[in-house]
């Protein structure tokens, strides 16, 4: 019975061995949510291809920018291009590793088979507004890129006090097209790619004209990396031409 115990003991030691070294063994990604739906489909491409495991933490740009100047273990940042910079500035972004991946415009989604609203012009846009019954965007307090910018946008519009009362907020990191879905907003107004991530909505369109805002993507090994080799072959991947293919086809405009 003893040495029965033992052995059982022994096999418990070597499982937890294992995982922990499988763990140390993966690499950190942090990446902001509106690359989630091209990485989705990107990530088991490059693990099949290198053997090499990631471990993808999600999040707004601005949270995980925190977490990572805070000192969190992340491997690659993939983030905002302004992110990527102010972490590159403080020295939290290894010298020379940092890169451009793709841009995003802003867009409305509506429900699945419902009107899509005339936004063509800023007069036709303000209108379906001031008319929608409830939009949904991310909460410019939880540091969205979109979601600061469009509430600028209604300042700028001279509609943000009209639209206070029918705006509904995602929670922190979450998607604004899931209120739609759930019949909670009319409207959803995001990053285009956060949008097609989301089923059960359709795309009525980007901002118009220069109501629109372009938001370029990067990544960037950071600071105390522990496994440079990889990290950079990811990197590396995430910039090829298949890589762009996927990019593209989630909404964004690859950088070319």
């Amino acid at each position: 019975m003893i040495g029965l115990i033992g052995r059982i003991a022994a096999l418990t030691m070597f499982v937890v061995a294992q995982i922990a070294l499988a763990e140390a063994a993966a690499l950190n990604v942090y990446s902001t949510i509106a690359t989630r739906g091209a990485l989705e489909e990107l990530v088991p491409q490059f693990q099949k291809q290198t053997g090499q495991t990631l471990a993808i933490t999600w999040g707004t740009a601005a949270m995980l920018t925190k977490r990572i100047a805070a000192g969190e273990p992340a491997d690659v940042a993939i983030l905002t291009r302004a992110n990527i910079d102010s972490l590159k500035k403080d020295g939290k972004i290894e010298p020379d590793t940092d890169i451009t991946l793709a841009r995003s415009s802003i867009a409305v989604a509506i429900k699945s088979g419902a009107p899509k609203p005339d936004i063509s012009t800023p007069e036709k846009l303000k209108e379906t507004l001031l008319k929608a019954k409830s939009i949904a965007y991310s909460d410019p307090a939880s540091g969205g890129a979109s979601g600061v910018y469009f509430a600028a946008l209604l300042e700028r519009m001279g509609i943000a006090d009209q639209m206070k009362a029918k705006t509904k907020f995602p929670p922190a990191g979450g998607n604004s097209a899931d209120l739609v879905v759930s019949g909670e907003a009319e409207l959803a107004i995001q990053q285009k790619p956060e949008l097609m991530d989301a089923a059960g909505v359709d795309i009525a369109g980007l901002l118009p004209g220069d109501l629109n805002e372009v938001t370029a993507f990067g990544a960037g090994i950071t600071a105390g990396c522990k496994d440079v080799d990889a990290a950079t072959a990811l990197l590396k991947f995430l910039q090829s031409p298949e890589a762009a293919k996927v990019f593209k086809a989630s909404g964004f405009e690859p950088d070319q």
